[in-house]
């Protein structure tokens, strides 16, 4: 009998070792928050005062700390750390925040990331500024873009879209209202499609004006005609369409004018016009040409993106601007029109230039995180801003099937413009499922 418990016993360890280590690999949530994050957070409460110490993250205390430790309390003068002030365990790892002392900055806890990371084990540590004197240690306990799963609810408000999860654990939010144009660039297989369905799937489902521009005759947008209110799918189309959008910019600012304002979204909501977003697939075919005689037309696409770049912002009409490269070879106007678009993401790409076409002028330490992006993690990228921080991420994946059911499903959200009403994609009708047949056969007799 005591053999029998003994063998058991022995069983139901293994066999708890062996889920454990299937929760490792499989079920990487459900290891964090049973083993995981118990042995970090004790790991960070019992070496927290060493680590900051041996990572030069301490100050000299002040003369009166230090007149009260060594006449009162009879003890040592230490340095002083950052005083943590709240410690908060997440399903992806553990959130610290800390007191900064006089004399450290967050750029101190940045440079000194790596260190940490590895003194507490953890998977990364990224530093965010809450507020002056704050910041928050957001520590990740395995690879959260390994299996990206973004979380199930997201609360959000005006024009603000989740399109990827970020390295930190945190939802990667494409907010039309604090970055209104952007770049996204890419190699081919890279995840820049998927990162646009993801844009398109969120954006289908609020109140704005979908605008595509796709020059390789429709194949990537024009499935999602059910909810575009405009389609342009050759550069001459583009042309036109994009002066029909300038003009429809200069209506917006008398409407401005006529109200004393200077924000679209400072007019009453019955007076408000719906936000246009102008979603360009591939940016080089607007810019190369085939003979002089097309030079004319790419001066008007060029002159009509860049005045919508520079302006558009105030009256709602935002650019998502896609391509694989972009850079001055593109031409005249190119360099210029990169300038004015805030938000940049860039995923995997082939060369270093590309890169720094998209990161050098807002996040310069970003170049070296996008160069080293593997080919065998699609859709993972390099996000940043002119504010100069950056973060890596990357999108679900996303089947174009599920987006074309969203555009379908929202297809009555597409606003009145009676000045894209030209533009508007032909809607194929939805074909009929297949299903059982209603005649009876009936038998042939001889």
């Amino acid at each position: 009998m005591t053999d029998l418990s003994t063998v058991l016993e022995a069983g139901g360890a293994l066999a708890g070792v062996g889920g454990l280590g299937y929760a490792k690999v499989r079920a990487p949530r459900v290891y964090w928050s049973l083993v995981g994050l118990p042995v970090t957070w004790g790991r960070f409460t019992l070496s927290y005062r060493s680590t900051m110490d041996v990572c030069g993250l301490t100050v000299q205390p002040s003369r009166l700390r230090a007149f009260i430790a060594r006449n009162v309390a009879r003890r040592e003068v230490l340095p002083v750390p950052p005083k943590v002030r709240r410690v908060r365990g997440t399903s992806t790892g553990l959130r610290v925040t800390l007191r900064l002392p006089a004399g450290l900055e967050p750029a101190d806890l940045m440079a000194a990331s790596e260190r940490l990371r590895h003194a507490w084990g953890v998977h990364s540590v990224t530093v965010a500024e809450t507020k002056p004197g704050f910041v928050e240690l957001r520590m990740t306990g395995y690879d959260v873009l390994r299996r990206v799963r973004m979380p199930h609810r997201i609360s959000l408000e005006g024009l603000a879209v989740p399109v990827a999860l970020r390295e930190d654990g945190t939802v990667f939010v494409r907010d039309y209202r604090k970055v209104p144009m952007a770049l996204t660039l890419g190699a081919n297989t890279s995840g820049k499609s998927v990162f646009q369905r993801n844009l398109i799937k969120g954006l289908a489902k609020l109140p704005v004006a979908l605008v595509g521009i796709d020059c390789k005759r429709g194949v990537e947008q024009s499935a999602y005609a059910p909810r575009l209110s405009a389609l342009a799918t050759t550069p001459d189309d583009a042309a036109s369409l994009l002066d029909v959008l300038v003009a429809e910019m200069e209506d917006r600012f008398d409407v401005l004018s006529l109200h004393g304002v200077s924000d679209v979204w400072e007019l009453p909501e019955r007076s408000r016009p719906v936000p246009v977003v102008v979603l360009v697939d591939e940016v080089a075919e607007l810019f190369l040409i085939s003979s002089r005689k097309d030079e004319e037309r790419r001066e008007r696409i060029v002159t009509a993106l860049i005045r919508l770049a520079q302006m558009a912002r105030a009256v709602g009409i935002h650019l998502e601007i896609c391509g694989q490269r972009f850079g001055s070879e593109l031409g005249k106007g190119a360099t210029m029109l990169r300038a004015q678009l805030t938000g940049r993401v860039v995923h995997r790409v082939n060369d270093k230039q590309t890169a720094e076409m998209g990161l050098a002028d807002v996040a310069p330490d970003a170049v070296v995180a996008a160069s080293l992006i593997p080919a065998e993690r699609p859709g993972t990228a390099v996000a940043a801003d002119s504010s100069g921080g950056w973060a890596k991420i990357r999108t679900p994946h996303t089947s174009r099937d599920e987006v074309v059911a969203v555009c379908r499903q929202f297809a009555h959200l597409v606003p009145d413009l009676p000045a894209l009403d030209p533009y508007r994609p032909h809607v194929p009708a939805e074909a009929p499922e297949s299903g059982p047949s209603l005649v009876k056969p009936r038998p042939v007799t001889e």
